[in-house]
């Protein structure tokens, strides 16, 4: 009955968790103390509980017993599941209190945060390159090893993650999920519709120090600052031809091949 009270009794003397069970709070005790006594006996990682711990083991297994009755995603806990549906409903409840994003998760949104905060608390060993995200410093490392294992059946692109190749085989599907609801834009990528959705609202949080323009995304303001710098990355292989964007690259290398830009 707590449950439809809210009644807390059990309170951390450290921090400001409350819970319904004494189980619970025995729990959330080992956050504060380390405390990991559940460990992978095939990996390094240890958990605080053994359902925790149990829950990693699908990962070797491949074990994915929850499944979406929508799309063809599975996963190993109940709880992604959860969050997942939220992709379908558009259910966004937690919403930043600086700018106008909103999250399916209370935890995506503190990574958010962050990015007003301009905190970056994992780094590259290698590098300099530093980030918000654990899953980005994992994604950057790949940079620094080359590893790509997963590699279309149709052409000869190879990625660092399974996400990442089943995001490109939509390219020769021609699916496009992403929806704009107020255009008829469509996209593969949900970062692409965000991005596009700023068209509408005329949202350019990115800004040149130098000179008046602004961008709706920080990878167009860098390659906009490369006007500045005189920084021309891209390469022709044939002529002494040089360029800020690869694209341009790309248009350029037709003038090599005979292709022609435009058909009439």
């Amino acid at each position: 009955m707590k449950i439809h009270t809210g009644e807390k009794p059990f309170s951390c003397n450290i921090c400001e968790y409350s819970c319904i069970r004494k189980s619970d709070l025995q729990t959330h005790m080992k956050t504060h103390t380390g405390e990991k006594p559940f460990s992978c006996n095939i990996c390094e990682y240890k958990y605080i509980t053994k359902s925790r711990l149990q829950s990693h083991m699908k990962i070797h297994t491949g074990e994915k017993p929850f499944s979406c009755n929508i799309c063809e995603y599975s996963c190993i806990r109940k709880s992604d599941l959860q969050t997942h549906m939220k992709t379908h409903t558009g259910e966004k409840p937690f919403s930043c209190n600086i700018c106008e994003y909103k999250y399916i998760t209370k935890n995506r949104l503190q990574t958010h945060m962050k990015i007003h905060t301009d905190e970056k608390p994992f780094s590259c060993n290698i590098c300099e390159y530093s980030c918000i995200r654990k899953s980005h410093l994992q994604t950057h490392m790949k940079r620094h090893t080359g590893e790509k294992p997963f590699s279309c059946n149709i052409c000869d692109f190879r990625f660092s993650f399974k996400s990442s190749l089943k995001t490109h085989m939509k390219i020769h599907t021609g699916e496009k999920s992403f929806s704009c609801n107020i255009c008829e834009y469509s996209c593969i990528r949900n970062s692409d519709l965000q991005i596009h959705m700023k068209t509408h609202t005329s949202d350019k949080p990115f800004s040149c120090n130098i000179c008046e323009y602004k961008y709706i995304t920080k990878n167009r303001l860098q390659t906009h600052m490369k006007i500045h710098t005189g920084e021309k990355p891209f390469s022709c292989n044939s002529c002494e031809y040089r360029c800020i964007r690869k694209s341009d690259l790309q248009r350029h290398m037709k003038i090599h091949t005979g292709d022609k830009l435009f058909s009439c």
